[in-house]
């Protein structure tokens, strides 16, 4: 057989590459692609396709006729919602929760992770995030639990030590002014550890010659904290800063409703025990949807918001 002929057939039976270049970048990563599958399945069918359940929304929807056969209402589940007596005191409750999130959570990860960046001893390091790891693995049902218990009236240990020292014993789970400080102190212990896996991961990216140049101009490990650290981890902070904006009124359900109580509720209510307790134990299902869409299109306008004034600023932003 000639060399053509051999040429020839080679050709015939090899893979055929396709002419766009898009096509071609895709045909040449397809193991990557392969990989990004199972997470684009899982938000196409569990994030994507539910959205076309928003429709109820502006419906009177009744189970049995299903959703092409219930009624139009046009916005008169988001009147309501809007007109509710309670609307006011959940919304200041939810956005005074997320700012107290805001002023007091999210700097704990940054913080947690610069110490633990300056540990130079690798076993005493994998120790201490391994601790501050553990919590979040438990759900809120153990986290809120172990708070009850150490807090409670009788038999309490803080309440135990508080009458050791002299002073009267706290009513902590059915106090409204403890509430805010119990809710936030609990999302510190469950999720600051964790929330410092990717600063720690930022900061491993750093050139490492950054910092021998600034011990041999005689900086200390502040300055070098201060002036090389937290510059070369800024876009990760805004990035998560602006993600962290999109939850204004998403603070998770579990978590306050098992620290509701009827001593509480006025400063604890907030959009998910009230979706929880006024639409769906009730069956309203159009008006829970409601509520959902208008959290929804808040958190939406206030992370493009949030990205536009990081662009302003000089930052990349999320898109």
């Amino acid at each position: 057989m000639s060399e053509t002929a051999v040429k020839t057939g080679m050709r015939k039976h090899a893979p055929t590459i396709p002419e766009s270049g898009r096509m071609r970048r895709i045909v040449k990563n397809r193991a990557i692609y392969l990989m990004i599958l199972p997470g684009f399945l899982y938000f196409l069918i569990f994030k994507y396709i539910p959205m076309s359940g928003l429709i109820i929304a502006f419906q009177d929807y009744q189970a049995y006729l299903g959703v092409t056969g219930s009624p139009w209402v046009g916005f008169k589940h988001f009147e309501r919602l809007f007109t509710e007596p309670m609307f006011f005191t959940i919304l200041g409750n939810t956005l005074l929760l997320f700012f107290l999130n805001l002023a007091f959570y999210f700097p704990v990860p940054i913080i947690l992770a610069l110490m633990l960046n300056e540990v130079r001893r690798e076993a005493f390091k994998r120790f201490i995030q391994t601790l501050v790891y553990i919590p979040h693995f438990m759900s809120w049902v153990i986290i809120v639990s172990i708070s009850f218990v150490m807090l409670s009236m009788d038999r309490g240990i803080i309440n135990e030590l508080l009458v050791m020292a002299g002073f009267e014993k706290i009513n902590f789970l059915m106090s409204s002014d403890w509430f805010r400080p119990m809710y936030v102190l609990q999302i510190i212990w469950r999720e600051a550890g964790w929330g410092t896996i990717i600063y720690l991961a930022a900061m491993a990216a750093i050139d490492p010659g950054l910092y021998e140049a600034s011990r041999i101009d005689g900086a200390s490990r502040f300055r070098q904290m201060w002036h090389i650290t937290l510059p070369s981890i800024r876009s990760v902070i805004v990035v998560l800063l602006i993600l962290k904006i999109g939850d204004v009124l998403e603070l998770g359900f579990e978590h306050i409703y098992l620290l509701l109580n009827s001593m509480n509720r006025d400063v604890a209510e907030i959009f998910d025990t009230y979706v929880y307790t006024a639409g769906l134990k009730q069956g309203q299902f159009s008006f829970s949807t409601a509520v959902g869409f208008f959290k929804s299109l808040i958190g939406l306008i206030l992370v493009m918001l949030a990205n536009w004034l990081a662009k302003k600023a000089g930052e990349e932003g999320i898109y």
